[in-house]
């Protein structure tokens, strides 16, 4: 199962945008407290739409707690890693895949990353670039994560429409 880890958010539309992501790729969301919003349908609505009725998500009111609670690989993006979200091998991974990202003003703090740089990832971008929208970041990261595990469990066709709608 493939996780996607909020510390911290400041801005409702992107978590919700992540929302949409994550209940379309199949994954959890874990959102770790202070969050810079409210998890009402007001703010998060444009975003996440009615995608957040079927995502599976948890609130936990600090770090320490969403550690006790959750166990498996854990994976940072900083832009401080080192390495690219592709130097890691997810499909060997037998254990849920944690991915996560620190709040939109000031990312994950040091003394969280500290102890985990051999898992800590960078986007890779021009030097100009300081940092990408987070919700790009995830939708980046974990499309790279699905597209190692072949997509499993993602549907491959239209549904809605009929994967031959184009030639009818």
């Amino acid at each position: 199962m493939i996780n996607v880890v909020l510390y911290e958010p400041e801005i409702p539309q992107n978590t919700g945008n992540i929302m949409r992501t994550c209940m379309a790729f199949g994954c959890r969301l874990h959102l770790i407290e202070p969050l810079g919003f409210y998890m009402d349908e007001k703010h998060l609505r444009r975003a996440g739409m009615d995608y957040t009725k079927k995502l599976e998500y948890y609130i936990y009111p600090d770090w320490n707690t969403f550690l006790e609670k959750n166990h498996g690989a854990f994976f940072f993006s900083t832009r401080y890693g080192k390495k690219a979200p592709d130097a890691f091998e997810y499909s060997e991974i037998k254990e849920d895949i944690y991915l996560v990202f620190g709040k939109e003003s000031t990312g994950i703090p040091k003394e969280i990353l500290k102890d985990h740089l051999d898992t800590c990832m960078r986007i890779p971008m021009v030097e100009e670039a300081r940092s990408l929208n987070l919700s790009n970041c995830v939708a980046i990261v974990v499309y790279e994560v699905l597209k190692q595990l072949s997509y499993q469990g993602l549907s491959r066709t239209e549904v809605i429409k009929g994967e031959d709608f184009l030639v009818q």
